[in-house]
C-alpha cells in the first residue's frame, strides 16, 4: 500500500524511529496473553499505529528492536496496536536475549527484511527428540512468528511444554522475514546430546569357537534311554552327545567380519578344501521305532 503526491509519483516510506517502556506480556492487562507469548510478535500503543500509517510504511511491518545499554538486538512483528500510550509488550523468551527489566527502554525501527530461503535449528534441549514429527512442530509454531535473527533462541510450545531452539543460521541474510515463504528448515544436534557408542564387533566379541556357539543340551528328550529285550540282549538308545548337538538348533550364529556394506552374499556351496570338494553334511533324520523286533510266537511251517 503506498500514497502518491500530487504527480502521481508514490511516495517514498519514512523509516519509523522511536523509544518506549518495555514490559513481559505477563504485564500485559488484556486476556489473549498466551498468543503473544508463543510467537515473535509485540503489541504496541495506538498512536504508534497513527505514525506508521503517515510515514507510508512497507507492509507486512516488521521492527527492529534493540538494547542499546547491552548492545542487543532483534526483530520482530506486530500483533496489535492496544497497549497503553508509550508501552510495548513483548514475549518473556525475547527480553530474555535483549537482557531487559521490566521498565527498560527499548528502541524500535521499522525495517524491510528479506525473504528467508534456508533456516537451521539447535534445539536446547535432548527432550526435544522425543517429538515424533519435529519439523512439522516447529511449522506449526513458525505461524506465529514474523522474521528470525540469527543467535536468537526462540521458545515454542508443544503439548503444555515449553522448548528452546537456538537459531543457528538464516539466510539469505541475518535477519529474514518468514511471512509466506518456502524455507527450508534443518535441525543441528542438541545441547548435551551424546552419540550412542559404536562397539566394533570383532573387537566387542570374544574369540567364540564353533563348538561353544552351540547351544547346551537341555530339556527332555523322548527315546533317550535304554531298555530291556525279551531276547536278553541289550541295546543302548543314546544318541552320542555330537549326533545330539546336531538335532538342535543354534542359538547364535557366527558374523561375517568380512562383510562390506552394499553387497548381498550367498552361499551355493561351501568353499574346496585342498581341491576337493568339501559336501556339508547332511545329518541323519531321526526314525522313530526303527529297531527289530522278535515275535513270541512261532511260526508253523507247512509241510
Amino acid at each position: 500500500m503506498f500514497s502518491f503526491n500530487m504527480f502521481g509519483e508514490p511516495l517514498q516510506p519514512r523509516p519509523f524511529n522511536t523509544q518506549y517502556r518495555c514490559y513481559s506480556v505477563s504485564m500485559f492487562p488484556g486476556a489473549d496473553k498466551q498468543s503473544v507469548e508463543n510467537g515473535g510478535k509485540i503489541i504496541m500503543p495506538p498512536s504508534a499505529l497513527d505514525v506508521l500509517t503517515r510515514l507510508n510504511i512497507v507492509y507486512p511491518m516488521l521492527f527492529k528492536l534493540t538494547n542499546r545499554r547491552a548492545n542487543r538486538n532483534t526483530h520482530c512483528g506486530v500483533l496489535e496496536f492496544v497497549a497503553d500510550e508509550g508501552k510495548v509488550y513483548i514475549p518473556y523468551w525475547m527480553m530474555r536475549n535483549l537482557l531487559l527489566d521490566e521498565g527498560d527502554l527499548i528502541h524500535i525501527e521499522s525495517v524491510s527484511l528479506p525473504v528467508a530461503t534456508f533456516s537451521k535449528f539447535e534445539p536446547q534441549n535432548v527432550e526435544f527428540l522425543d517429538i515424533t514429527n519435529p519439523k512439522a512442530v516447529l511449522e506449526n509454531a513458525l505461524r506465529n512468528f514474523a522474521c528470525l535473527t540469527t543467535d536468537d533462541v526462540i521458545a515454542i510450545n508443544y503439548n503444555d511444554r515449553i522448548y528452546e531452539m537456538r537459531v543457528l543460521e538464516v539466510k539469505p541474510g541475518s535477519a529474514v522475514s518468514i511471512i509466506e515463504c518456502d524455507m527450508n528448515v534443518e535441525f543441528a544436534a542438541p545441547v548435551g546430546y551424546q552419540e550412542p557408542e559404536r562397539m566394533d564387533s570383532a573387537a566387542a566379541l570374544p574369540e567364540d569357537t564353533e563348538e561353544e556357539m552351540l547351544p547346551e543340551p537341555t530339556g527332555f528328550y523322548s527315546f533317550q534311554g535304554s531298555g530291556n529285550r525279551l531276547d536278553g540282549k541289550k541295546k543302548n538308545l543314546q544318541l552320542p552327545q555330537e549326533e545330539l548337538l546336531k538335532k538342535l538348533p543354534r542359538q547364535r550364529g557366527i558374523p561375517d567380519y568380512d562383510y562390506e556394506i552394499g553387497f548381498i552374499k550367498f552361499w551355493r556351496k561351501l568353499p574346496k578344501v585342498n581341491n576337493t570338494e568339501n559336501k556339508p553334511e547332511e545329518p541323519d533324520e531321526f526314525e522313530s521305532f526303527a529297531g527289530e523286533g522278535t515275535s513270541l510266537r512261532q511260526a508253523k511251517s507247512r509241510k
